[in-house]
C-alpha cells in the first residue's frame, strides 16, 4: 500500500506562490468561448435555476437568507403552531418588493417565498402574511408555505425516488448522462447507516436496469462514506476499516456487475487521508478488477488536491486501473475556515481566496488530463464556471486528449443554461447531470448547503445573476486577481492570528495521521508521573500561607509588564512540555486525548489572555479634574489569594485561577483538588520556571480540611474557587466569620444546565451538539448539558437519533484516540450517580443505557425521561441525560420552571426561529446561553465563562472584568498648585 501524506494546511503564502508558479498559463483561445458561455447563463431561461433565485433573492440580502432559513426548516417542522411561527418570523426578515421587481412580479414567480398562487397579479410579498391570513385563513398561508418550499425543492431534485429520478433522467436531450446522489447527510446511528446502505444498494439495481451503453457514459452513483458509518471519523479508523470496507465492497461489487460509475463522494478535509486509504483497499480488491468505474470527488479548495490527483495517479498506474476523477470546487468552505481555527492550525486546509480555489481547479484539470492521456484517469470536471469550462477545454485540446476521453458535470437545477450553450457549441463534449435523489425532508440541509456554495459572493453563479458585474471580468482568468490581491483573504484570520495580538494556542489535527502519531509519541515519551505529594498539615499550610505573604510586597512591586511576560512564558513552557501535561492529563485525571489537548490549550489561552489583560486594565488612570491638581487611580494586588481548584479541570482551572492572581500583584496559595494534584504540581513547576518566584507562588495540596484550614487563614486576602454550590456556600460563610478585612469570594459553581429544543432544529445537529455536551469528558462539566427539552411533536425521532447515536459512542482506555468516553474520576463521584439513579423521581425512568460494560469506575452514558423539569433536583456529575418534553402551548411553563431552579450557568437553544431562541434566553437566566451548537468547551476571551446565582458570583473567567476582582483600587491626588502653580500649563502659554 502506498500512503497519502502531504502537509494537512501549508502556509498560504507559500502555497500561493507555487501554485501560481505551477498552474498553467491562460489560454488565449479560452476567452471567447468563455465569454459566449457567460453571456448564456446571464440570459438564463429554460427551468427554474439557482441563478434565478440568486438573481432575485441574493443571498447578501436579508430576504435570501431568510429564504434559505425557511426552505431549510419548514418541511420538517410538524406542527402548525411551530410553522406560523417560522414562516411568520421569516417573511418578517425582509422587504420582499424590493427584490419582484422583473424577476418576481409575478405570482408564480416569488412562490419561492410566499406560496404565489394564493396572491393576487401584481401583488408584492411585503407583509403579505398578515393580509393573506385575514383573506384566506392561516391554514391555507401555511400549507400554500409548504407548497412553495417544496416546488423549491424539486427544482433542484431529480426526484423523490430513484424510480422517479430514472424517469425524468430518461426525458434529458440524448448523450446527457446522469450520476444519482441519494440524498442524506452522515448517518448518526447504525440504524441511518444501515438505511442508507439499502437505499445505495436500491439505486445501483434500478439504474442498472434502466440503464444502456457501456462506460464512462453509463449512469453513476456517488455513495457518502459518512452516511454508511456512524462514526465515519479519524480517530476510529480501525473500526472504520473493520466495519466500512466489507460494506463498500459489497456496494463496488453490485455496481461492477451493472457495468456503473461509482464515485466516493468529498467529505471535510480531516476525513480525506481516511477516505483514500479505503479507496486504496478498493482498488486492491482482486474482485474489482477489470471495473473502471471507480471514482473519486476531489476538492480544488483543498491545498492538498494536488497531491491527491498525483496520488490516484500513482495509484492508478500501480494498481493497472483506469479511475474517474470527479473534480469539484468543495462545498464546506466556511466549516473548514472556522474548525481550523477553532483547532488552532498553523495555517488553512483550504484557499481563503476564491481566486485560488478557481485556479487550483484549472491546475489539478491539467494533471488529470496529463493521467487520462497516459490511460489512468477519467477526468469529470465539475464547475458551473464559464471561464473553468472554456479552460478544461482548451487545455484538453493542447494535449490532445479527445472529447471521449473526458466530460464535464453540473449539478441538476444549476448551470443549465451555459451547458445548453457548450452543448450547442461543441455536441461533440459530453454532460453528464448530478442528480440529488430523496425526498424533501432530507433535501433541506443538502439544497441550503448547496445555494450557500454556490451563492456566495466571491463565486461565479451568484456574479452572473448581477447585472453590475461586467462580462469581461466575470470570465477574468483566475491567476490575475490572485496574483494582484492579497496572499489571502484579508478578513479571515489565520488561526494562530485569531485573537489579534494574542497567540492563539496550538492544536492538532486528528484527521492528519502524522500530527495524531506525534502528538501519541510525546505523550508516550513522558517520564511517569512523580508520586502524589503529601496532605500539607494544617500547621504546614499555614506555614506556607506566611511564605506567600512575605514575598507579596515584592512581587506586587514588579512591573505589570514583567508580570505578563513570566506568564506568556509560562504558556510557551506549557506548550513546550505539551507530551507531559497531557500524559498528567490522561493518568490522573483519566480525560480522553483530545479533552486533555483541549485542557493544554485552554491553560495557555488563560495564560496568555490574562497577561494582555493585565497590560490594559492595570495601566495606570489619570483622571479628569480641576486645573493644579494631579488625580491618578492605580490598581495593587490585594495580598495573598488562594485558589481552589477542581479535579475535572485540573490544569485550565487551576491554572486559570492562579494566572489571574499572580498577574494581578497578588502572591499565590494554591490547592489542588485531592484527585489531581500531581497535575497542580506540575503547573505551579512551570510557573516557577518561567520566573514567578517560589515565594509568591506555593502549591498546598490535601483535601477538604486543608482547604478549610486555608480559608480561615487571618492573613488570605481572597479566595477563587471552583466547585460545588455547597462547597462554595461553606467558603461564603467561613470568610464571614473572620475578624478583620471583607474577604472576596470569585466562585464558579454547578448548573442544571438546561437545552430547549423546538421543532424547527435539525436533529443531525441536536443530536451532534447534545452528545458532545451531555457526555464528553464523561459528562463531568461543570457546564454538561443535564437536561434536555424536546418539543413534543420532535421529540420521538430526536430521540430516536441520540440514543442511537450515544451506542455508538466508544467506551475505554482514554490513551486510546479511539474512546470516546473515559472513567469517572473515582468510585465516590460513581456511588453518587448510582444513587440517584436507584432513587429516580416518581415516573421517571431510564430509557436507554450504553451497552458497554461497567467495570471499576466506568459509568455507560445514561438517558432518563423525566415528567417535569423540576424533578431534577440536583446536579447528576457524569454521563447521564435527563429528558422532559413540552407542547407548544405549554412554553411559558416549561420557561418558568427552569428560570424557578434558581441555578444560572450554560443555556441552549436549538431552533431555527430567531425570535425564539430570544425568547428563551430572556425568560431563563444563563451564565453563557449557546444558539444552535454544542454548551461544553467555552473559549478564553470569546465566551467568557461563569454563572449567576447558585452557579456562582461573577466575574466570568477568560472575560475582560474578571481580573478587576483581584485588585484593590487607590487613588491619589496631589495638590500641583502648591509647588508653584500648574507647571505644564503655564509652560504652553496662550
Amino acid at each position: 500500500m502506498s500512503p497519502f501524506h502531504a502537509p494537512f494546511c501549508p502556509p498560504e503564502e507559500a502555497a500561493r506562490a507555487a501554485l501560481l508558479a505551477a498552474a498553467p498559463p491562460p489560454r488565449a483561445e479560452a476567452l471567447p468561448l468563455a465569454l459566449d458561455l457567460a453571456a448564456a447563463a446571464r440570459a438564463g431561461g429554460g427551468p427554474l435555476a439557482v441563478e434565478e433565485v440568486l438573481r432575485g433573492w441574493p443571498l447578501s440580502t436579508r430576504e435570501g437568507l431568510a429564504l434559505m432559513a425557511l426552505a431549510e426548516a419548514l418541511l420538517r417542522v410538524p406542527d402548525d403552531a411551530t410553522a406560523d411561527a417560522l414562516i411568520a418570523e421569516k417573511l418578517a426578515e425582509g422587504d420582499w418588493s424590493k427584490h419582484a421587481e422583473g424577476w418576481a412580479s409575478t405570482a408564480s414567480a416569488w412562490a419561492l417565498a410566499t406560496g404565489a398562487r394564493l396572491v393576487s397579479p401584481g401583488e408584492t410579498p411585503g407583509g403579505v402574511l398578515a393580509p393573506m391570513a385575514r383573506r384566506l385563513g392561516v391554514p391555507a398561508v401555511r400549507a400554500a408555505a409548504r407548497r412553495a418550499v417544496r416546488l423549491m425543492g424539486g427544482q433542484f431534485v431529480l426526484g423523490e425516488t430513484i424510480e422517479d429520478a430514472l424517469s425524468r433522467a430518461a426525458k434529458a436531450p440524448e448523450g446527457v448522462r446522469h450520476s444519482f446522489d441519494m440524498l442524506g447527510e452522515g448517518a448518526r446511528t447504525a440504524a441511518d447507516a444501515r438505511r442508507y446502505l439499502a437505499a445505495y444498494h436500491a439505486a445501483c439495481a434500478a439504474i442498472g436496469r434502466a440503464a444502456t451503453g457501456r462506460l464512462p457514459s453509463r449512469p453513476g452513483l456517488s455513495v457518502k462514506l459518512s452516511a454508511i458509518h456512524p462514526r465515519y471519523e479519524a480517530v476510529s479508523r480501525d473500526r472504520v476499516m473493520k466495519e466500512l470496507v466489507p460494506d463498500l465492497l459489497d456496494l463496488a461489487r453490485a455496481a461492477k456487475a451493472q457495468q456503473l460509475n461509482l464515485t466516493l463522494d468529498a467529505e471535510e478535509a480531516d476525513r480525506l487521508e481516511l477516505s483514500l486509504e479505503i479507496f486504496d483497499a478498493l482498488l486492491a480488491e482482486d474482485s474489482l478488477a477489470g471495473w473502471d468505474g471507480l471514482g473519486l470527488a476531489v476538492q480544488a479548495y483543498q491545498k492538498r488536491a494536488g497531491a491527491v490527483v498525483a496520488w490516484l495517479a500513482e495509484r492508478a498506474a500501480a494498481r493497472r486501473r483506469h479511475l474517474m476523477v470527479r473534480l469539484v470546487k468543495g462545498a464546506y468552505w466556511d466549516a473548514e475556515i472556522k474548525r481550523a481555527q477553532e483547532r488552532g492550525l498553523e495555517d488553512f486546509p483550504v484557499w481563503t481566496r476564491k481566486a485560488a480555489t478557481d485556479l487550483n481547479w484549472i491546475a489539478q484539470a491539467a494533471a488529470m488530463l496529463d493521467a487520462a492521456r497516459q490511460g489512468r484517469i477519467f477526468p469529470q470536471f465539475a464547475t458551473h464556471n464559464a471561464r473553468s469550462v472554456a479552460e478544461a477545454l482548451a487545455l484538453a485540446e493542447a494535449r490532445g486528449v479527445a472529447p471521449g476521453q473526458y466530460e464535464f458535470q453540473r449539478l441538476h437545477g444549476m448551470g443549465g443554461a451555459l451547458y445548453e450553450r457548450l452543448r450547442a457549441a461543441r455536441p461533440d463534449v459530453a454532460l453528464r447531470v448530478y442528480a440529488p435523489v430523496g425526498v424533501h425532508e432530507d433535501l433541506l440541509a443538502y439544497l441550503v448547503r448547496r445555494l450557500l456554495e454556490n451563492g456566495a459572493n466571491g463565486g461565479f453563479v451568484a456574479a452572473v445573476a448581477d447585472e453590475g458585474v461586467p462580462l469581461e471580468r466575470l470570465v477574468r482568468h483566475p491567476a490575475e486577481p490572485l496574483a494582484e490581491g492579497p496572499p489571502r483573504h484579508p478578513r479571515v484570520k489565520p488561526p494562530p492570528a485569531l485573537f489579534g495580538t494574542r497567540r492563539n494556542s496550538r492544536g492538532v489535527e486528528f484527521g492528519e495521521a502524522a500530527s495524531l502519531a506525534a502528538l501519541v509519541a510525546e505523550r508516550d515519551a513522558a517520564p511517569p508521573l512523580p508520586p502524589a505529594p503529601r496532605d500539607a498539615t494544617e500547621g504546614e499550610a499555614a506555614l506556607e500561607v506566611a511564605r506567600a505573604q512575605s514575598a507579596f510586597r515584592a512581587w506586587n512591586a514588579t512591573p505589570v509588564a514583567r508580570r505578563a511576560a513570566i506568564l506568556r512564558r509560562a504558556a510557551d513552557l506549557l506548550e513546550e512540555r505539551r507530551g507531559a501535561f497531557i500524559a498528567a492529563i490522561q493518568d490522573e485525571g483519566f480525560r480522553t486525548l483530545d479533552d486533555a489537548l483541549s485542557e493544554l490549550r485552554e491553560a495557555v489561552d488563560f495564560c496568555r489572555y490574562y497577561a494582555e489583560e493585565a497590560e490594559r486594565v492595570m495601566a495606570p488612570v489619570a483622571l479628569p479634574g480641576p486645573v493644579g491638581e494631579s488625580d491618578r487611580l492605580t490598581l495593587h494586588g490585594r495580598g495573598v489569594f488562594l485558589c481552589i481548584a477542581p479535579w475535572n479541570f485540573p490544569l485550565a482551572i487551576f491554572l486559570g485561577q492562579v494566572a489571574a492572581a499572580l498577574v494581578a500583584g497578588n502572591a499565590v496559595v494554591a490547592k489542588p483538588a485531592p484527585q489531581t494534584p500531581r497535575i497542580g504540581a506540575l503547573a505551579i513547576a512551570a510557573l516557577h520556571d518561567a520566573g514567578v518566584p517560589r515565594e509568591a507562588c506555593r502549591l498546598v495540596p490535601g483535601g477538604p480540611e486543608t482547604g478549610a484550614a486555608l480559608v480561615a487563614h487571618p492573613a488570605i486576602a481572597g479566595v477563587a474557587f471552583t466547585g460545588s454550590t455547597a462547597t462554595a456556600r461553606s467558603i461564603h460563610r467561613a470568610l464571614a466569620a473572620k475578624d478583620g478585612p471583607i474577604v472576596p469570594l470569585i466562585a464558579e459553581t454547578g448548573g442544571l444546565n438546561p437545552m430547549i429544543v423546538d421543532a424547527t432544529a435539525l436533529p443531525e445537529q441536536v443530536t451532534d451538539d447534545v452528545l458532545t455536551s451531555a457526555f464528553r469528558s464523561a459528562g463531568q462539566r461543570c457546564s454538561a448539558l443535564r437536561l434536555l427539552c424536546l418539543q413534543e411533536d420532535a421529540a420521538e425521532r430526536m430521540l430516536a437519533m441520540i440514543a442511537g447515536a450515544c451506542a455508538e459512542l466508544k467506551l475505554g482506555d482514554p490513551r486510546d484516540p479511539a474512546t470516546h468516553v473515559g472513567p469517572l474520576i473515582d468510585a465516590a463521584a460513581k456511588a453518587r450517580i448510582m444513587r440517584w439513579l436507584a432513587r429516580l423521581p416518581p415516573g421517571a425512568r431510564e430509557i436507554f443505557r450504553h451497552p458497554a460494560p461497567e467495570p471499576g469506575n466506568f459509568l455507560a452514558p445514561r438517558i432518563v425521561a423525566l415528567q417535569r423539569p423540576e424533578d431534577l433536583t440536583q446536579e447528576v456529575f457524569g454521563p447521564v441525560l435527563h429528558v422532559v418534553r413540552w407542547r407548544a402551548d405549554g412554553l411559558d411553563g416549561l420557561l418558568r420552571s427552569l428560570a424557578a431552579s434558581g441555578y444560572s450557568l450554560t443555556l441552549g437553544v436549538q431552533s431555527r426561529r430567531a425570535g425564539f431562541a430570544a425568547r428563551v434566553a430572556a425568560a431563563v437566566p444563563g451564565g453563557n446561553v449557546y444558539v444552535n451548537r454544542n454548551m461544553v468547551g467555552a473559549v478564553v476571551g470569546t465566551q467568557p465563562f461563569g454563572g449567576e446565582g447558585l452557579s456562582g458570583t461573577g466575574p466570568k473567567a477568560g472575560g475582560p472584568h474578571y481580573l478587576l476582582r483581584f485588585v484593590s483600587e487607590r487613588v491619589v491626588s496631589i495638590n500641583t498648585a502648591a509647588a508653584g502653580g500648574d507647571a505644564a500649563l503655564l509652560a504652553e502659554g496662550e
